[in-house]
């Protein structure tokens, strides 16, 4: 990391000769003593006093040699540290995690099959839901992560990513605390006559357009359009009106003000890992891995 003239200045020091540092170099003597006088001449400094003796370091020379010694050391560790931040990427999964797409469920698969990757280490991204950056969130999958989890169907996000479904999640309706279906321990079609449904508009979520058809049957529901990707200002609209939220049970407990209610159906989303559409070798492995616990016999 330093230039070659420091190099032959500071072996020079250390052996005492030009001849013993152009054998420790692998180079001639008058190299080594060009090399020098090209640094002395560079500096504005001499750096040896030469005599018949042999040669010796000035006072100048000595504090160049301190510091050339110091700065060696440095380099050595800085070196040393890059090396072992470049094995930790090397070994690290990085996971996004945020209130609606917790990394949980990847955590309940890293300890099944975590004896199959020693000297891995896992690193938390934490990141926000924004219905506006969450393509952007998508996009970064093989860069800034190597697996999200969330439930999936948006044909948007499948377009940018891989999936690998571990399982599914239930749709289901949320009201605030304070709304008269609140108590009711699950909701039918008929229960949402006269109220105003949430959800997000037709043309990306094959599941919830499934609901949408069923609900979009019935003049009594009115059916108001949410942004297309849910975030909390979607939970927070819901928890200050008297409007039924279409919801997943996997965000039961999201906001607190809102009580979530199975309905009675089985329309369900799938749910699982989201990962680059073109992954590296140990994302792939770990995919297998998962995939064996679940098909052993394959």
């Amino acid at each position: 990391m330093f230039n070659q003239h420091l190099t032959a200045f500071v072996m020079v020091a250390d052996c005492g000769s030009f001849n013993k540092a152009a054998e420790r170099l692998y180079i001639s003597p008058p190299s080594v003593m060009k090399q020098i006088n090209a640094l002395e001449k560079h500096l504005g400094i001499r750096l040896f006093d030469r005599t018949n003796q042999g040669i010796r370091l000035t006072l100048a020379g000595q504090a160049i040699y301190r510091h050339a010694k110091y700065l060696f050391e440095y380099s050595r560790k800085a070196i040393e540290e890059a090396r072992e931040l470049e094995q930790t990427v090397e070994a690290t999964f990085c996971i996004g995690s945020s209130l609606l797409n917790p990394c949980k469920p990847f955590m309940d698969l890293w300890y099944q099959v975590n004896d199959q990757f020693p000297g891995y280490k896992l690193h938390i991204v934490p990141f926000e839901d924004d219905h506006q950056g969450i393509l952007a969130e998508i996009g970064a999958l093989g860069e800034k992560y190597d697996f999200l989890v969330g439930a999936c169907d948006s044909a948007k996000w499948l377009n940018m990513c891989s999936f690998y479904q571990i399982g599914t999640c239930s749709h289901c309706f949320a009201v605030s605390r304070e709304h008269p279906l609140a108590s009711k321990k699950s909701l039918g079609v008929r229960d949402l006559f006269g109220q105003t449904v949430m959800m997000v508009r037709r043309g990306d979520s094959g599941s919830v357009d499934t609901v949408r058809d069923q609900l979009e049957r019935y003049p009594e529901i009115r059916i108001e359009d949410t942004q297309q990707f849910y975030d909390i200002e979607v939970f927070n609209r819901c928890a200050q009106t008297q409007n039924v939220m279409l919801t997943l049970d996997c965000w039961e407990g999201v906001h607190p003000a809102l009580v979530t209610i199975p309905a009675r159906w089985d329309y369900t989303i799938p749910y699982g890992l989201l990962y680059s559409k073109t992954p590296d070798d140990e994302v792939n492995r770990f995919i297998s891995a998962v995939r064996r616990l679940a098909e052993p016999g394959e």
